[in-house]
């Protein structure tokens, strides 16, 4: 049966994950439209990984209910693994294999002729600017060049969604741009994607949407630009080992602020305000800039390593 074309691509509700009496994942709930990409952000062990996993059917849900293209993924499981493609964190390409194998055996899973796979990792190799390498084993690759295999490899089958496991996590900045030009090529193409990651310039660059998880929870939903306006506005004064006297200001006259070791940051939308505030506390020490998703994602989570 035909999915209806605004019913969302995934619907998440109430999913839960425990192990024993640890609850690694509580009552999440998020829906994917068809054509946008979603982003799931959160700090360390905040249930990001645990959640997909409960989505493309690796780990099943302790409770709530997981449909993507409209159908059970405890019920319509194999249905739907034809239609997703997966790129986890991890690498896991073969070592056996060299990088054309790699695509090659896995179009095999999918019952993809010889001729029409052979073609499409062609045109997949050339895509990901991998042509020179496609005799290579993926031992001979960069960390970039794996990681854009892998994407590649995700892709072979024609998903109709795509979850990205932390896709550039160590990558460097040549790699990672290498990569964001080819996911942005895709997501131009209409392909919907699931993106976990812990770099906000990747999730204001790709997400239409998006939802921060901390503690197995989500703690925020909505666009970018509606998450700065609720939670930071469009401003930040950060001030260098402020005076006492200007965090007993702000609390007092109720202006949003964070502290973070020895620096303090006000958030607000009156640019003039905080030009005010600087010039009366720290003419010196202060600096204004743009606010950003990674101001609203620490208000959220927290400034405190996490392990």
């Amino acid at each position: 049966m035909e999915q209806p074309h605004d019913e969302p691509i995934l619907a998440v509700e109430a999913a839960r994950k425990s192990y024993g009496a640890f609850e690694a994942v509580q009552n999440v709930s998020f829906a994917v439209r068809r054509g946008e990409c979603f982003g799931l952000l959160g700090p360390n062990g905040a249930g990001k990984t645990t959640t997909i996993r409960m989505i493309y059917g690796f780990s099943p849900a302790s409770g709530g209910t997981i449909r993507v293209f409209g159908q059970d993924i405890r019920t319509g499981f194999r249905r739907i693994k034809a239609r997703l493609g997966v790129c986890q964190q991890g690498n896991t390409l073969d070592p056996d294999l060299s990088v054309l194998e790699n695509l090659l055996v896995f179009a095999g899973y999918f019952g993809i002729p010889r001729a029409e796979a052979q073609a499409r990792a062609d045109e997949l190799l050339a895509f990901f600017a991998l042509e020179a390498k496609k005799r290579f084993q993926y031992e001979e690759l960069s960390g970039g060049m794996a990681r854009r295999l892998m994407l590649a490899r995700a892709i072979i089958n024609r998903p109709e969604l795509l979850i990205l496991d932390e896709p550039t996590t160590g990558l460097d900045p040549q790699s990672r741009n290498t990569l964001w030009d080819r996911l942005l090529d895709l997501k131009r193409q209409g392909l919907t994607i699931l993106l976990t990651t812990h770099a906000m310039e990747e999730a204001e660059r790709f997400c239409d949407r998006l939802c921060i998880i901390d503690h197995g929870q989500v703690v925020a939903a909505g666009e970018p630009a509606g998450l700065l306006a609720e939670h930071v506005g469009r401003h930040a004064l950060e001030v260098e080992s402020p005076e006492e006297a200007m965090a007993v200001h702000l609390a007092q006259a109720g202006i949003r602020f964070d502290r973070s070791g020895r620096r303090l940051i006000v958030y607000g939308d009156d640019k003039a305000a905080l030009l005010a505030l600087r010039e009366r506390f720290c003419a010196e020490s202060g600096f204004i800039r743009p606010a950003t998703l990674e101001d609203v994602f620490l208000r959220l989570t927290g400034r405190e390593l996490r392990e």
